[in-house]
């Protein structure tokens, strides 16, 4: 059950016919979708043990790494050999789109703010083939457990694991490149068979979000180069958590807007947003509701 004071946020955001497909996204089971690691295998070898076991699958046209499963769910792909042994990681074809916008480049210092699980932190890795310093930070004991073995699993050796408050790291830090997957409420991902719903999911949960947001963001500003990018992302497509908190590091004068264009944009399901060159993209039956915004520091 969706809680009613989501659903007036979305129509006082989208409209009343948008919030309507919203909440037939959140409706749709989700496709199992993963992406090829690259540092360990490759997309032929993937696709060959994929047709061996009768797996149906479809290839995304802006990620050569990407794929949807058309014809099992996660526990077949689970008992693969290639997941098992980090060649492959399930993880939705959204969460895949920050590292790709960030565009990491080889031989740079790159920072991933709230790492943990670590999908997006060992596709940077993927991306750069290795060769960059990645700093990933999580201030959660247990969700730093799960970054460590999941980056380890994938043979992210370039990546080095601080257990940190990340609004707190030293001034004194300086980074080419930055990823903020913001922690947030969630609502461009939820799951409105969960019971529970209705607690869970709080208007004191978004404030406590906002409040996070705006410092992780201020803090990212001050430890990125001048002249250098940054990636900030949220899997909610409330304003609030997104646009709002964007607009206010522009009005510091200190980022501008780097428009988001890549081969094959035009393909994903996309939210209006009123930040020119920002993204947002709607859920789906592929896609979970997303949010991603680059900026540039001047």
């Amino acid at each position: 059950m969706i809680p009613e004071f989501l659903i007036e946020m979305l129509k006082k955001q989208y409209g009343e016919e948008l919030t309507k497909k919203i909440i037939e996204g959140y409706n749709e089971e989700r496709k199992v979708t993963f992406r090829v690691n690259t540092i360990k295998t490759n997309s032929k070898k993937v696709e060959k043990i994929l047709e061996e076991n009768n797996i149906r699958y479809k290839k995304i046209s802006w990620y050569g790494e990407g794929y949807i499963i058309e014809n099992v769910r996660e526990e077949k792909i689970e008992n693969l050999d290639i997941y098992k042994n980090g060649e492959i990681y399930l993880q939705s074809l959204s969460s895949m789109l920050p590292p790709i916008i960030l565009n990491p480049k080889e031989n740079t210092d790159i920072l991933d703010m709230t790492a943990a699980p670590g999908g997006k932190t060992a596709e940077i890795a993927d991306l750069v083939e290795n060769k960059a310093r990645i700093t990933a930070i999580e201030m959660n004991k247990i969700r730093a457990q799960k970054l460590k073995y999941n980056v380890e699993k994938q043979g992210a050796s370039c990546v080095y694991i601080m257990e940190q408050d990340a609004r707190k790291i030293d001034d004194f830090f300086a980074f080419d490149s930055i990823l903020l997957d913001a922690p947030c409420s969630g609502s461009g991902t939820l799951n409105i068979k969960d019971k529970k719903l209705e607690k869970t999911f709080t208007e004191q949960l978004i404030k406590k979000s906002i409040k996070s947001q705006n410092e992780l963001l201020k803090k990212a500003i001050k430890v990125l180069k001048k002249g250098k990018e940054m990636v900030y992302s949220t899997c909610s497509i409330l304003q609030e958590e997104n646009e709002n908190i964007i607009e206010k590091a522009l009005k510091t004068n200190k980022v501008e807007i780097v428009n988001i264009d890549f081969k094959g944009i035009e393909e994903l399901p996309k939210l209006p947003t009123k930040i020119k060159g920002a993204l947002c993209v709607a859920p789906t039956n592929e896609y979970e509701g997303f949010f991603v915004a680059k900026l540039k520091k001047l």
